[in-house]
């Protein structure tokens, strides 16, 4: 047995590495036909179909809604702020959504994720596109937590929110061919430290949604979300923090962003629903993330290097003291890569106003 393990260990490696001279060239190719000469040609209509989306409240879910409402389709709308929800609804129809449906739900609870499919079919009798959105993102050092079972809450509703709503879903989905939209992050691919936790549950959707996507083959599609930081309440600075406590702390998100760009949600949220239209399997965005997952896979070592230069401090020194918000405040970059309603914890109410006037 170790003689042949020993055999494979360079029969393996020799095979794949011939079959990758020859089928990415090929693959490659077809890919560019199929983009510029079949995508403009096939893209989906929505008028007239039922999305459902979690973590609408705001965010990329309240974008998305409004994306769809655009386009025509009917929402379903779920967060466990009913009152927002409500002021999202109200922006959708207005934007051209013909019907939506509030359901004020906790992902996080598997009965929950029942009834939101439920009365999304009793409502509206179909079920078209699912955007799994709904997410919450820890920002701690391991070592530093005290309260380390208040963080099950980001697989509950990062991972398994997803999953149950999706479980449910699933039979209404094949029957009408639909779509599901998880969104992950590009922490799935490339974690960096103080988010173990976030990482660990992004990197399960992709893996869970890449599996699920090989089960159900034609009859539904699957399209996996990797963004960068977009503007959020996340990256407003709303983290689980080490003591269990939800808060919002600019001092955290200016170390955890740095001086990384923070996009345009509803210019994100155009991508994503024109790519779900298109069938796309993966959107990444901004584009200049994806060589990244090459870093990862060819070395590894320059992640971890990254990740302890710039978010990590030495013992007994204040973590916001780290390289990544030290760098930010001297160069004063945050006026040039955060968009101007992620500055403030109070810019929501402005934000919607600004909406309403589109």
């Amino acid at each position: 047995m170790d003689v042949f393990n020993g055999f494979l260990s360079v029969a393996v490696h020799v095979v794949v590495a011939v079959l990758l001279v020859f089928y990415l060239p090929i693959s490659w190719i077809c890919k560019l036909i199929v983009s510029v000469f079949v995508k403009p040609f096939t893209k989906e209509d929505v008028r007239g179909k039922v999305v459902l989306i979690t973590g609408a409240s705001s965010g990329i879910g309240e974008e998305l809604a409004y994306q769809y409402a655009t386009r025509g389709a009917s929402l379903a709308l779920v967060a466990r702020r009913e009152h927002a929800l409500r002021e999202v609804a109200k922006i959708a129809l207005r934007k051209g959504s013909p019907d939506v449906l509030v359901i004020k739900a906790d992902v996080s609870n598997q009965s929950e994720c029942k009834r939101i499919i439920d009365e999304t079919i009793a409502h509206f009798a179909q079920l078209n596109h699912l955007a799994v959105n709904a997410g919450i993102l820890s920002s701690s050092l391991f070592e530093e937590i005290s309260n380390i079972s208040a963080f099950r809450q980001v697989m509950d509703v990062n991972f398994w929110g997803a999953i149950w709503t999706t479980y449910y879903a699933i039979p209404h989905l094949k029957n009408s061919h639909g779509n599901i939209i998880v969104t992950s992050s590009i922490a799935g691919h490339v974690p960096t430290a103080r988010m173990s936790f976030y990482n660990a549950s992004k990197a399960a959707l992709i893996r869970f949604y890449e599996t699920l996507r090989s089960e159900l083959g034609s009859d539904v599609k699957i399209t996996i979300l990797t963004p960068g930081y977009v503007a959020s309440e996340i990256t407003k600075g709303k983290f689980l923090q080490k003591g269990g406590e939800i808060e919002v702390s600019k001092e955290v998100r200016d170390v955890q962003v740095g001086v990384l760009p923070v996009g345009y949600t509803d210019k994100f949220a155009k991508v994503v629903v024109d790519s779900a239209c298109h069938g796309d399997e993966y959107v990444t965005w901004p584009s200049w993330y994806k060589p990244f997952h090459a870093v990862m896979f060819f070395a590894p070592e320059i992640v971890d290097w990254y990740s302890r230069t710039f978010y990590l401090t030495k013992p007994g020194v204040d973590s916001s003291n780290a390289l990544s918000r030290r760098i930010l405040q001297a160069t004063g970059a945050e006026k040039f890569l955060y968009p101007y309603s992620i500055r403030s914890p109070d810019n929501k109410l402005k934000d919607i106003r600004e909406i309403q006037k589109k």
